[in-house]
């Protein structure tokens, strides 16, 4: 089972592009007082800060992703679970599960139904990620038809159009 760490609606309410700039604030606070004097201890402390909130809006994204692996699993076990039993098996908030849910759903790795009258999971499948496929670049088609008026090319040896009489 994975290690995680949960607080109450840690997931819907963890990361914040605030706190981001919260935390950007701090820095540049702390590098003016530190460019006047390296000795100034509160640019010391205006950094350590920056640094602790950057560090935790971190810690909730690589969380994130713990928490969904955890609902993902809880389907692949028992495809008709409700979210409420999810949440009693794993101690996360129902809150939670639902906006996982919809993540999943988002990212395409969960596919079902929730039954109306009961709440419980209908269908529900995991999948799996698909790997990244390389694509091929596009044929060129600048050969199978005259760039000029549009009429096929028979022959692969032309170099002019039998129909317009441009150049290929």
């Amino acid at each position: 089972m994975i290690n995680i760490k949960y607080k109450r609606n840690q997931y819907s309410e963890g990361f914040s592009i605030c706190s981001l700039i919260i935390a950007g604030m701090f820095f540049y606070w702390s590098f003016n007082l530190l460019t006047n004097s390296l000795f100034n201890w509160w640019g010391y402390i205006l950094l350590l800060i920056g640094f602790a909130i950057v560090g935790g809006q971190i810690s909730a994204v690589a969380n994130r992703s713990k928490l969904r692996n955890v609902v993902s699993h809880e389907f692949s076990t028992s495809p008709n679970v409700s979210v409420e039993e999810i949440s009693a098996n794993t101690g996360i908030s129902i809150k939670d599960i639902r906006a996982i849910i919809l993540d999943l759903k988002a990212d395409g790795r969960l596919r079902g139904n929730f039954s109306t009258s009961t709440g419980e999971a209908k269908s529900m499948e995991v999948l799996q990620p698909k790997p990244v496929q390389v694509s091929k670049p596009p044929v060129e088609e600048s050969n199978l038809f005259c760039p000029n008026c549009g009429t096929p090319v028979s022959r692969d040896s032309a170099v002019y159009c039998a129909y317009c009489g441009s150049k290929l």
